[in-house]
């Protein structure tokens, strides 16, 4: 290996996989490390990828049990409660993006980047599908001059099968923190209980039964758009993909109201749409970002700084890739228009 080699803690999954998958596309030829705590795994799934190798982690060691060798930055596909990734990433001044985090836990890395803020970019990778959301929203947010409410309602399809680690992510969150962080009239509130009940309706009109989710979407598009009504809700069911007849999918219904350039009033609605599930969408953002990170696209890498994914990944480029992978951004009629 020529290049420095892009560490993936937790790569043999299948959303590490499809990372691979994504990344190489564009770059083909560059290497990576997939780390693990089982070796025989790590190897089998680097003998797969190709022009990778598979090494076995040491989540208590300051190296990783890596030794002297070279990294060009840090991918984290688990929920690493020991920062293990981080630490490792801040003594190396190299990049780091988490992806598993609930919106409860960043304290840690924060005050990680606080001590060291010239150390490398940090990216809290755990926005919804890394990105996917709040990309999608800020593009359609260009038709209005003010956003008053921003709706998000996530659809997962029930016959999704998630690896162990987003299983694990999901039971740890939902128990950790059942409330769900919204924005309302400008202040930050805890919906729980009968207030967490929420109802949207899926592309192709179904309405379905969801409950709040604390996403850190919410702060993001909240301190990006000055929007002072922004919710997150999500539902587990059959997507609208497979209620015609076809294979599961993912969607992410995107519910926008506010004022249009000439003052007027405006309602849009719009829907990120992937055939494949959540896992395509999540492993285009990740590797996305590792690409900005490492300055795999020739542009000077990322500057250290602490961010959200979707103020490092170009959108137009974003946009392209996700049409590229199958998905797309669905104009959809405001409901009671």
């Amino acid at each position: 290996m020529t290049a420095d080699p892009i560490l993936l803690m937790g790569g043999s999954g299948a959303i590490g996989r499809q990372t691979i998958q994504a990344l190489r596309a564009v770059h083909p030829d560059v290497p990576v490390l997939v780390g693990g705590r089982d070796l025989a795994r790590s190897r089998k799934a680097a003998e797969v990828i190709g022009n990778a190798e598979g090494v076995i982690l040491d989540p208590r060691a300051d190296d990783l049990g890596l030794g002297d060798r070279r990294v060009r930055a840090v991918a984290v596909f688990y929920a690493d409660d020991r920062l293990a990734g981080l630490r490792f990433a801040q003594r190396r001044r190299i990049p780091h993006l988490g992806i598993s985090s609930g919106i409860y836990e960043i304290a840690p890395e924060i005050a990680i980047h606080m001590h060291k803020p010239d150390a490398a970019a940090i990216v809290l990778g755990y926005e919804w599908l890394v990105g996917a959301t709040t990309i999608a929203t800020l593009l359609c947010a260009k038709a209005f001059k003010q956003l008053d409410h921003i709706s998000i309602g996530a659809l997962v399809d029930d016959e999704e099968q998630p690896g162990p680690a987003v299983s694990e992510d999901f039971e740890r969150l939902a128990s950790m923190l059942p409330a769900a962080l919204t924005r309302r009239d400008g202040a930050y509130v805890w919906r729980s209980d009968d207030e967490a009940k929420a109802v949207f309706n899926a592309i192709d009109g179904t309405r379905m039964e969801a409950s709040g989710f604390s996403s850190i979407d919410v702060v993001g598009l909240a301190t990006e758009t000055g929007a002072p009504n922004v919710e997150f809700n999500i539902a587990n069911g059959v997507t609208s993909s497979r209620r015609r007849g076809e294979a599961m999918s993912t969607e992410i219904i995107i519910e926008l109201a506010g004022e249009d350039p000439q003052g007027n009033r405006l309602r849009t609605r719009h829907a990120v749409f992937h055939p494949g599930g959540a896992a395509p969408l999540t492993a285009l953002g990740v590797s996305m970002i590792l690409e900005r990170l490492g300055g795999l696209d020739g542009a000077a890498p990322t500057p250290p700084g602490l961010y959200f994914p979707y103020q490092i990944v170009d959108h137009a480029t974003y946009l392209a890739r996700l049409q590229q992978a199958g998905g797309s951004i669905v104009a959809l009629n405001p409901i009671g228009h």
